[in-house]
């Protein structure tokens, strides 16, 4: 079983200002959340290294690492490989929590279901020729009017439909359901590179071990 990511972070030491750092010695440790892990440009540049995935209902990713690797706590890897940072914005939200938020956003479900603007359905020609694609927005009353030359004649048409607020926001979570996972016969090329970029070199500012710096104390400099 993989590591949780945070095991890979390093830690960083600052002067205890709490009531307990009583000495000029105390320090608190915590995680140094500014080292943060990517994918190395010429991996994540080259869709070899990747496999489409589809998010399916509420699947979090500890359930998509533990679907395709077979380990939870490669959840930081589904989340790297698409550059996910904030995942309560940037994840396909839980059913519940969906309903939750079109209801405190649009008040009622009138007003979630009422029309936000109108699409375009496929018009094509009598040869078979798209005249306006499918999904552009227009106004209700749209038409076109064009030369079919199989007809030999000018025709107008029409065809337009309304999308409502729920459909419109219901896209917008289809589209994060679409997403890229890196294969699994390249897992340990990734956990190499982050084994390797995460500690500290013995140049760092106030390098104490590979794992851990220390902030500078002021107390010290004050008289």
């Amino acid at each position: 079983m993989a590591k949780q990511y945070f095991s890979y972070v390093p830690n960083f030491e600052y002067v205890d200002r709490t009531s307990k750092g009583q000495n000029i010695s105390d320090y608190t440790k915590v995680k140094n959340l500014f080292k943060r892990a990517k994918i190395r440009s010429d991996i994540l540049g080259d869709i070899s290294f990747f496999t489409k995935y589809q998010i399916i209902g509420d699947e979090r990713p500890d359930n998509v690492a533990q679907k395709v690797y077979g380990d939870s706590n490669l959840d930081w890897l589904v989340m790297l490989c698409n550059n996910i940072v904030h995942f309560e914005n940037e994840w396909p939200m839980s059913q519940e929590s969906f309903d939750n938020y079109l209801l405190d956003k649009y008040g009622s479900y009138e007003a979630l279901y009422s029309t936000r603007y109108y699409i375009t359905g496929e018009i094509k020609n009598s040869q078979n020729i798209i005249i306006v694609p499918q999904g552009v927005i227009v106004p209700s009353d749209y038409s076109v009017t064009f030369y079919d030359e199989g007809l030999g004649q000018t025709i107008t048409r029409s065809s337009v439909y309304p999308v409502s607020n729920y459909e419109y926001e219901n896209g917008l979570q289809d589209k994060k359901r679409n997403i890229f996972l890196i294969k699994p016969f390249y897992i340990a090329l990734i956990i190499d590179d982050l084994e390797t970029v995460m500690p500290y070199g013995k140049g760092s500012t106030q390098y104490v071990a590979p794992g851990l710096v220390r902030g500078e104390n002021i107390r010290l400099f004050q008289g």
